[in-house]
């Protein structure tokens, strides 16, 4: 039996993922094998994303030279074997996924027992090629998914996902789809789209049908491969077996071949990282070879800057590539490439593994869910461009190993670059999701760290991070420094606690403030003149903004980032030399027309279009309660937007105000009425089912969905929780005490009567956004605005009464990362007084998932979860 989602615990995931996704994942029992610095960010990662179950395996003890990277690894834990020390402290990450430790060797015996599983990946991160070799056979034979990663100052990452893996979706946008116009009931099965659409598919590329009304079977049917025959239309097969096509949607589903790992290595295909370093993968693939037959034949991997040893890779790298294949071998190897390369091998640095885990644990997700397209098949990366641009280097001697936990870094930039990391002074502005990984990759390399070597002399850097809020549990999913005995305590506090654990060397300083024009006496011109550098680590543009000024203001650097589901950016500003963040804006969103949100949907994306309803008249009304001169004021807006503005405000403080819960729950339920009934049925009054345009084809055609209204049942989860989630909302504007009580709104629903609606002549319904745009520039009328002006009592007989605008800010971060475009249309979304972001009572996301779909429902679009 199906293991049911924590959707408290994942919710954020969930929305970016979907539940058929992670129900897939929660299927998949995951290998990950080498549990140095890179082998545990991937274990982290993949444990937080819930999967079935995962093994951590590792022959080897752990060392001090572990300590550079591997953040769950402690001095006292020297000597032990490194999967069992750190199936104790990932299985800590998530109470669902059971972790085990196995010591042994990776025999195909062993590895068997992962064909038994629906889904199933083995993650090498410290293998030898031999074993690459052997593993990557057996895998691909048994339809097991293998991922091979390694990692120093460079990056490389193998994927080999069988001979046919299947993707639902290809890039966590809305699915890739087609509007069908008609479908040939023959042999070939010509598929034709609407001409305004190109429908943007490859021979070769697999068709799923879905609400397709004829042709009985064609929507549960597999998904079909398809030849393209143009920019509209597409060929699917015989169909002839079906009935006629009526009308319906197509979406893209797409299935790929990966080469084994012997094959693969030979015949490369890559995914570029850099498009300024087009020739660096090819350069890459051959060094990674020649760095594992150096380490065969030495034992050993190549010394720091030792350039025997380069000399003796690179006549390895030669003779590999004159010997390869035509598809692997260069026109000419990069020398001083792979001289780098050599003298970076014992490097180990912990944000490059940080990079290169997190994307293979986004591997790893992909291969489990079938979302997103993954890695085909080799991925190269390189940070050449951190080591001194002219290429000199000090003496040898300032990069050899200490016996510090340090040492790693030092492999690559020397001891000097160390002690400067010691004595910077940086502030991490958030300590979510993105601030719990600076502060563990700040704390890893040393910033602001003790440099832990008596015969040095300490430097005072330090670390200060702020954040006010307090830790929920929906944060554990993806800010891996807390657990659930943190819950409800600051994230700033607990955030640096855990850190100090990771390494004990780390100087953090801790805050609980907002940064803003309200803690310029905490963090103050001397504050800000005494950092080295700014991390932002926020959730919203305000704060980025405010922090981006205060940099550009002090000439400090600022290290800005953010993401969006499974979108990410990064934004390095450095005084004088790039521009602020505030000095760009991201593109306008492509807008939906009018139309299409208000009356032809056809998309769930297009399915709310409630503007004001809890937000817009609220803050109308207050003003009207707040300004002196608001007549004056709106009177001087153009056409008939001062009726408009009038209008919101006798609605919210006369026509609608409740007196009482009561009153709150006839609001919703009358809102309910309005929206998906009665105006449904003027809608089909003005515009009937079998009405057909002046050139004889159905209005009710192509794009336009033909509606039905709605009848309200209470016992429907749907309605009931649009009146719920409405009522309560109402009643929070007007101050009057909320009520989740199903008993209570039944009875209440009761108590009065939904008058009966019967449709109009002569009501106009916009078309195209140049009607609406038309009907909405119409003169003013003065006597309705003189009418309403008396109908509304003078802002003091209110008596100080102000409205409290329900604030939808918190859960855009939720909408957001669904990848839909449901926030662009709420207006009135901005925030002042709810429950904890987490806390799923305050009826907001109720709201929107219920009014969304009861539209979906009115339209026949399919429901978003």
């Amino acid at each position: 039996q199906d293991q049911a989602i924590d959707e408290s615990l994942y919710s954020r995931q969930l929305y970016v993922l979907g539940h058929d996704a992670m129900k897939r994942m929660g299927a998949a029992n995951i290998l990950i094998s080498g549990m140095k610095g890179l082998g545990i960010e991937v274990a982290k990662n993949v444990i937080l994303g819930g999967v079935k179950a995962v093994t951590l395996h590792d022959e080897e003890n752990a060392k001090v030279d572990h300590l550079s990277s591997q953040y769950f690894v402690t001095k006292s834990d020297i000597g032990k074997n490194l999967a069992e020390v750190s199936a104790v402290q990932v299985s800590e990450l998530n109470p669902y996924v059971p972790v085990h430790a196995y010591t042994g060797k990776l025999t195909e015996e062993f590895l068997s027992q992962f064909q038994f599983y629906t889904f199933r990946v083995v993650v090498l991160t410290s293998s030898t090629q031999e074993e690459q070799l052997r593993i990557g056979d057996f895998t691909h034979k048994s339809n097991i998914y293998l991922i091979v990663a390694n990692t120093g100052l460079f990056g490389q990452i193998f994927c080999d996902f069988s001979d046919s893996f299947t993707i639902y979706d290809t890039n966590g946008e809305n699915p890739q789809s087609a509007m069908i116009s008609a479908i040939t009931q023959n042999g070939e099965g010509i598929v034709a789209c609407l001409d305004e659409t190109r429908h943007g598919f490859e021979s070769g590329d697999f068709v799923k049908f879905h609400e397709v009304k004829g042709m009985n079977g064609l929507n549960d049917s597999e998904p079909r491969k398809i030849e393209v025959l143009g920019p509209y239309t597409f060929n699917i097969g015989d169909i002839s077996k079906y009935d006629a096509y009526d009308r319906g949607c197509s979406a893209f589903i797409k299935k790929i071949k990966y080469l084994a790992f012997l094959d693969a290595m030979e015949s490369p295909e890559f995914l570029l990282s850099d498009f300024a370093k087009f020739d660096r993968p090819g350069q890459l693939h051959i060094s990674f070879q020649a760095l594992h037959q150096f380490v065969a034949e030495k034992g050993q991997l190549p010394g720091v800057k030792n350039d025997s040893d380069a000399d003796a890779l690179i006549s390895i790298a030669k003779n590999i590539n004159d010997n390869a294949s035509s598809d692997a071998k260069q026109a000419e190897l990069d020398e001083k490439l792979i001289r780098q390369f050599s003298h970076m091998a014992r490097g180990n640095v912990c944000p490059i593994q940080a990079v290169i885990g997190g994307i293979v644990a986004q591997e790893v997700m992909k291969a489990c869910s079938g979302k997103f397209m993954p890695i085909k098949q080799y991925f190269y990366f390189d940070s050449l461009e951190c080591l001194p641009e002219d290429g000199t280097v000090a003496d040898s001697a300032s990069y050899q190993a200490t016996g510090s936990r340090y040492d790693g870094q030092i492999a690559v930039f020397g001891k000097d670059f160390q002690k400067k990391l010691s004595s910077q002074h940086w502030f991490v502005v958030g300590a979510g999701a993105i601030g719990c990984e600076l502060l563990k990759n700040f704390s890893m390399i040393g910033l602001g760290c003790k440099v832990g070597d008596p015969k040095e002399e300490e430097n005072e850097g330090s670390i200060y991070v702020t954040d006010m809020d307090t830790i929920e549990k929906s944060n554990l999913n993806r800010q891996f420094l807390f657990r659930t005995h943190d819950v409800q305590k600051l994230k700033s506090e607990c955030a640096a606690s855990a850190v100090k654990k990771m390494n004990p060397l780390a100087r953090i300083v801790c805050h609980s403030n907002r940064v803003g024009p309200e803690t310029e006496k905490v963090y103050t011109d001397n504050f800000f003149e005494n950092l080295d550098g700014v991390a932002n680590a926020l959730d919203n543009v305000q704060a980025r903004i405010y922090m981006d000024r205060r940099c550009v203001y002090y000439g400090k650097p600022l290290l800005e980032s953010g993401t969006l589901g499974t979108k990410g950016n990064i934004q390095v500003v450095i005084p004088h030399s790039t521009e602020s963040y505030s000095s760009s804006q991201d593109p306008p969103e492509k807008s939906i027309p009018i139309c299409t949100l208000k009356n032809f949907p056809n998309a769930i994306e297009h399915t709310l279009q409630f503007e004001g309803l809890f937000r817009n008249s609220a803050d109308t009304a207050n003003q009207y309660l707040t300004d002196a001169k608001f007549y004056e004021r709106i009177s001087r807006l153009p056409g008939s937007e001062p009726i408009f503005t009038l209008e919101a405000v006798y609605s919210a403080l006369v026509k609608n105000r409740p007196a009482d819960f009561g009153d709150c729950v006839k609001f919703a339920r009358f809102r309910f009425q309005e929206l998906y009934h009665n105006n449904i049925r003027q809608l089909l009054h003005n515009f009937p089912a079998d009405q057909v345009n002046s050139s004889g084809a159905l209005f009710w055609s192509g794009p336009k969905r033909c509606p039905h209204p709605l009848d309200f049942d209470p016992e429907n989860s749907t309605h009931f929780d649009y009146v719920v989630s409405a009522a309560n909302l109402h009643a929070t504007m007007f101050g009057i005490p909320t009520s989740s009580d199903p008993t209570t709104i039944k009875k209440l629903l009761g108590a009065f009567t939904v008058p009966e609606f019967k449709t109009k002549s002569g009501v106009k319904i916009a078309t195209t956004d140049a009607e609406a745009n038309s009907m909405n520039s119409g003169s003013m009328d003065d006597d309705r605005f003189n009418d309403l002006k008396k109908l509304i009592p003078s802002p003091d007989s209110f008596k100080g009464f102000r409205m409290v605008p329900a604030d939808f800010e918190k859960v855009r971060p939720i909408l957001d990362s669904t990848l839909l475009c449901w926030i662009k249309y709420l207006k009135y979304i901005t925030i002042k007084n709810v429950r904890p972001q987490d806390d799923d009572t305050n009826f907001h996301m109720d709201f929107i998932v219920a009014a969304s779909n009861l539209r979906a429902e009115n339209y026949e679009i399919a429901p978003a979860d």
